[in-house]
């Protein structure tokens, strides 16, 4: 039989056990969602969680140039800009675009330390001005569903619905589709994913600008050339909105310390 004061410790050790319980769990991780594993095994969002030696969950590289030039005060700065009723406000998050940015490792990384730090202003420019900062997941007011019937490669279903969805607003099934199969989710059937996950939103955005953009800016055409590759309609004249993308550039310059170079008109 026990004594007293056998039991007393067994007491104190399961205290102290179920003090420690949250500890070991977090230490093994299996993190909810969303929650990245850091390196010492606890849970969290953030640098010090989903930056290196993350294990598990949105991990992104904290050492590249994109997430030293893209800090929390350079993406706050675009985002709080966006009113607190926007619904973009919840969903896109630096965590979530360093997270996509890490399956596109050229982007933000080529050229010289100057072609770097404009590619990223280029691609910020761009997406501040789709989503007016970060507010809008979806295309407000669709007056198309985006169908292009004769692109028999990437058939629509007509169930769904093609608008702008994401950072860069991708539209047309012959661009869910294959992003889709790029990225990995049925664009074709499930296009709504893109305004649903915003890891998916981001990478779609990227998808679009490494097939479209990245060599453009990266080979030194300028600017104006990133306009008409992303909306061209919007060249030619003193277009309002191609003028608001070129302010947002060299703005985003000014703040990473590099001159915008020529040719900002397309």
């Amino acid at each position: 039989m026990a004594t007293p004061a056998l039991r007393s410790l067994a007491i104190v050790l399961v205290a102290v056990i179920s003090t420690l319980s949250p500890l070991v769990l977090a230490q093994n991780c299996g993190c909810a969602s969303g929650l990245c594993c850091s390196k010492f095994g606890y849970c969290g969002t953030g640098d010090a969680y989903c930056g290196d030696g993350c294990q598990a969950g949105p991990c992104y590289s904290t050492s590249g140039s994109v997430a030293s030039l893209v800090t929390d005060s350079f993406f706050n700065g675009i985002i709080n800009q966006a009113a607190a009723s926007c619904a973009g406000k919840s969903f896109y998050t630096r965590q979530a675009f360093l997270s996509a940015a890490g399956s596109y490792p050229q982007f933000g990384t080529t050229g010289s330390a100057d072609d770097q730090k404009r590619e990223i202003a280029a691609y910020f420019a761009h997406v501040t001005h789709e989503t007016g900062y970060f507010c809008y997941i979806s295309e407000t007011n669709p007056q198309s569903n985006y169908c292009d019937p004769t692109n028999t490669q990437w058939p629509c279903n007509p169930n769904q619905a093609y608008y702008g969805r994401g950072p860069i607003q991708i539209s047309w099934n012959y661009n869910y589709g294959p992003a889709g199969q790029s990225i990995g989710f049925d664009g074709l059937n499930s296009p709504n994913t893109v305004a649903t996950d915003p890891v998916i939103s981001f990478k779609t955005s990227f998808w679009f600008w490494m097939n479209n953009v990245h060599s453009i800016i990266t080979s030194g055409q300028g600017f104006g050339a990133t306009i008409r590759a992303v909306n061209s309609i919007e060249c030619g004249g003193g277009n309002a909105a191609a003028q608001a993308r070129i302010q947002l550039y060299t703005q985003y310059c000014q703040q990473l310390g590099v001159s915008p170079g020529g040719n900002l008109n397309c």
